[in-house]
């Protein structure tokens, strides 16, 4: 009896491929483990400046905490998840928030949407928002006539964003473009009637997006913009508008969604849209923005305690000193980044393997920054991410400047 071959399912591959991902990225990552720098557990007598191995007693800095302006850790934040607590008496509804949301979920949306001139809508994640968003975007039902746009992808934009690609390719087509190339998506605008195009405001890897040429093709081709603007939320704006809403008005042609959990210092997401229309279409129809696993009501107590700390003067004296961080930096140690104001910082080394070392090397000292490389970075671009704080002494940044420059010189 003949046997026929086996068939070949595999995918088309045509916007992931995890076997060509995880023979270049694991080597690298399991040599990271090797030198001790993931799964390393830690007490927080000061959740950014002082972490502590237990078992070892070791010490150290956390120079890749996103806590920008140390709200994780601020007395008011930590009051308000207490308060919202005792007062709900449960930590969330378990419930479809498109059906129920507590008011305290309501009062947030409302301090929120004030805050930063927009229409709030709160998702447990950024991540969540843009699985829900970004496919109703695609197929021309979120300020669009249900005619599908072209999704562009910058190149460097968010794993999470970049993940939703298969689900957006099932409703139109799905290209991506060079990192900032606005002549190459202008040739695009002009092939198609409708697009879209995504992308990060302040980029997780330095940088920010090429905001003043895509307002202008949004002008002129009524070109979509959906911006993951987690990195500058709380950072910029006389109300920690972020990067972005601070310099461009909401429409219907405009999302950006922003994590709670970086400097606003709580947790979970929000999408910042141009109407209350979009708001309730996307609470029926975004998917996991309308599940029972919405924030819970500690976070949400926290974001109205870290909401109060945004209208007050205190939110401008926390930028300052950030700013202030972020420039005594730049003249330390001066990377391609200086000077653009925004927090993260990259040292490049080159191959992962010397970035891995360059980390144990500093972790040892009492730094831990976090080596990344492909597909975190391009390859033969591996290097350190820092994040700056408003937290951080002078000396401490003088330490680390030192320290790196030690390590550099014998790699």
């Amino acid at each position: 009896m003949t046997q026929s071959p086996p068939l070949d399912i595999t995918g088309p591959h045509r916007h992931r491929n995890n076997a060509t991902m995880l023979e270049v990225a694991d080597p690298a990552w399991r040599k990271a483990a090797d030198a001790g720098l993931i799964g390393i557990h830690v007490d927080t007598p000061d959740a950014n400046n002082r972490l502590v191995v237990k078992e070892t007693g070791h010490e150290f800095v956390n120079m890749c905490s996103v806590g920008y302006l140390g709200l994780n850790h601020h007395p008011a934040v930590i009051q308000g998840a207490i308060d919202a607590l005792q007062e709900a008496q449960a930590t969330w509804l378990v419930v479809s928030t498109t059906r129920i949301r507590h008011n305290l979920m309501v009062q947030m949306e409302e301090e929120l949407g004030e805050l930063f001139g927009a229409h709030v809508l709160p998702g447990t994640s950024c991540t969540a928002l843009t699985a829900g968003i970004l496919p109703l975007i695609g197929s021309g039902h979120l300020g669009g006539d249900g005619q599908p746009r072209v999704m562009v992808f910058d190149r460097f934009c968010h794993f999470c964003m970049s993940y939703v690609k298969p689900v957006c390719a099932e409703e139109t087509l799905v290209l991506t473009c060079d990192h900032n190339d606005l002549d190459q998506l202008e040739k695009i605008c002009r092939q198609y009637p409708r697009v879209a195009y995504v992308a990060d405001g302040a980029y997780s890897m330095g940088g920010a997006t090429a905001l003043a040429g895509l307002k202008e093709l949004q002008d002129r081709y009524g070109l979509f913009l959906y911006i993951d603007d987690s990195h500058s939320l709380s950072l910029v704006g006389e109300h920690g508008e972020g990067f972005v809403r601070s310099q461009l008005e909401m429409n219907d042609l405009t999302v950006i969604v922003a994590s709670l959990g970086k400097g606003f210092g709580t947790g979970g997401g929000i999408a910042m849209l141009g109407s209350r229309a979009m708001f309730e279409f996307l609470h029926r129809h975004a998917g996991p923005v309308g599940w029972s696993q919405n924030m819970s009501l500690p976070l949400v107590g926290a974001s109205l305690a870290s909401a109060a700390i945004h209208r007050s003067p205190e939110l401008g004296e926390l930028q300052r000193r950030l700013h202030a961080n972020i420039d005594h930096f730049d003249r330390v140690y001066p990377t391609p980044f200086a000077g653009n104001g925004l927090p993260v910082r990259r040292i490049t080394v080159g191959e992962a393997d010397d970035a891995v070392r360059l980390s144990a090397e500093l972790y040892q000292r009492g730094f831990y920054s976090s080596a990344v490389f492909f597909p975190i970075v391009p390859r033969g671009e591996a290097g350190l991410r820092i994040m700056l704080r408003s937290d951080l002494s002078t000396e401490k940044i003088d330490e680390f400047a030192d320290s790196v420059r030690d390590v550099m010189a014998a790699l």
